[in-house]
């Protein structure tokens, strides 16, 4: 896998005793034959908020998908933190592909599904890429990435969409810090640095950009504060995503994204709580400029919640659902088919409370409620409407791979159908419609 500092989240999902190099661009096949059938092709492109995580993981393993809908699975692995995102361009000219070298990565590998899947049984014709959280935000930018277009036909983006880009102002401003707690001064010096060195300093700018997201020129306190992201570089990613795809960018492309619940509960586990109703209404003011109006409409569907439920509530619709939310608006608008889900099974595990969290959905698209570090997050036996939950959302994702269409309605701007995904299955109309509204105007 990608040069990367162990721990976290990698470790929980069974990460932890892979290989961490430079050599990292390997991908990974699976299908049910070699042979002539040109089965429809599914390329995941893992999360790990751009600087860990590997498609070797557990979670991964496309023997279940590739077995119940008999496609093709390729998993890949690109360049993380530094050696993937870092923004060069300012200082030298020759690296002006520096901020999207991960996503450059992902094309390089979708070049080799084009050129070479035939020979696995797949068609290079029907190719699906599909990912959660950096590997969604990956496929959301990718959409409008020039040296990305025609390698696929569908897109699948879980828990991650377009907002998670750097202008090259942003970008700078992460690189000085880097370069700062790398201890180096030019590029030269940057070369010369070990892999290992660069992983620990990346790790040192992502703990201050934590502590305080707004400080390094980053995104407000409110939004999902990452220290290496692609960069609009105005000439590999010519302009915001968001932007170019509200203006066709990737028009034809069939599109599938959605959300967990809860999804900050995951991070949540990993901060400190402690909020009373006085800090939670400071932090709403300061973003929404009326702290009681919006605690009062996120309060009126979670009555008798704690204060930092409510912020974590406010955090998954500033850093997921919303972000998501306007993706498929742009792209609804520029007569893009789309469609979108809602994932709210809330898991028993970690005593409840991270509930239908981040990643969680990962396992049921997958197959894998059996696999390694999907135990830990489950919380217990999987029983048989867990199995069934999975086989509805992966007949829903194979079905969207093989003609474009998940099996409910796409999503238009009066009703904004949402499919959600549960231990019973419904099509929501506008749902959580309230909380969404106070964002109007804000993000």
């Amino acid at each position: 896998m990608s040069v990367q500092e162990s721990g976290g989240i990698t470790a929980l999902l069974g990460d932890a005793a892979l290989d961490s190099s430079e050599d990292c661009l390997f991908l990974n096949v699976t299908t049910p034959a070699c042979d002539d059938a040109a089965r429809p092709v599914m390329v995941w492109i893992h999360g790990g908020a751009f600087v860990n995580g590997s498609s070797s993981t557990p979670w991964y393993d496309g023997t279940p998908l590739a077995t119940r809908g008999d496609v093709v699975v390729v998993s890949l692995n690109y360049r993380l933190g530094a050696l993937g995102f870092l923004w060069l361009g300012d200082l030298d000219d020759r690296y002006r592909s520096s901020g999207v070298n991960g996503l450059l990565d992902q094309v390089a590998a979708l070049a080799w599904v084009r050129d070479n899947i035939s020979t696995f049984g797949g068609d290079p014709n029907n190719v699906t890429i599909f990912g959660e959280s950096a590997g969604a935000m990956s496929i959301s930018t990718l959409l409008a990435l020039p040296a990305a277009q025609g390698l696929f036909q569908k897109a699948i983006a879980q828990s991650g969409a377009a907002h998670n880009v750097f202008t090259p102002a942003m970008g700078a401003a992460m690189t000085e810090e880097f370069m700062e707690k790398l201890g180096v001064a030019d590029i030269d010096g940057l070369l010369r640095a070990s892999a290992e060195d660069i992983a620990k300093a990346a790790t040192k700018v992502e703990a201050k950009l934590y502590d305080d997201p707004s400080g390094l020129g980053g995104p407000t306190s409110f939004a999902l504060a990452m220290a290496f992201q692609p960069v609009i570089d105005g000439t590999y990613l010519p302009q915001d995503p968001l932007v170019a795809v509200a203006n066709g960018d990737a028009v034809d492309v069939p599109f599938l994204t959605g959300t967990n619940l809860n999804e900050w509960n995951l991070f949540a586990l990993m901060s400190p709580g402690g909020l009373d109703d006085s800090s939670l209404l400071d932090r709403l003011e300061g973003i929404f400029g009326s702290g009681h109006r919006v605690r009062d409409v996120y309060a009126s569907d979670r009555p008798d919640v704690s204060a930092d439920e409510l912020w974590n509530a406010v955090l998954t619709d500033a850093s997921f659902r919303i972000p998501a939310i306007r993706l498929v608006e742009a792209r609804v608008a520029a007569k893009s088919p789309t469609w979108q889900y809602l994932f709210t099974w809330a898991t028993p595990a970690f005593g409840g409370v991270v509930k239908s969290c981040h990643a969680l959905e990962i396992p049921f698209v997958f197959g894998a409620l059996n696999n390694q570090g999907a135990e830990l997050f489950l919380g217990g036996p999987v029983s048989d409407d867990l199995w069934e939950l999975s086989a509805a959302m992966q007949e829903a994702w194979l079905s969207f791979a093989r003609n474009g269409d998940p099996g409910w309605q796409a999503w238009n701007s009066e009703s904004r159908p949402t499919q959600r995904f549960d231990v019973v299955k419904e099509l929501l109309s506008d749902p959580m419609s309230a909380e969404r509204g106070v964002w109007e105007g804000v993000l």
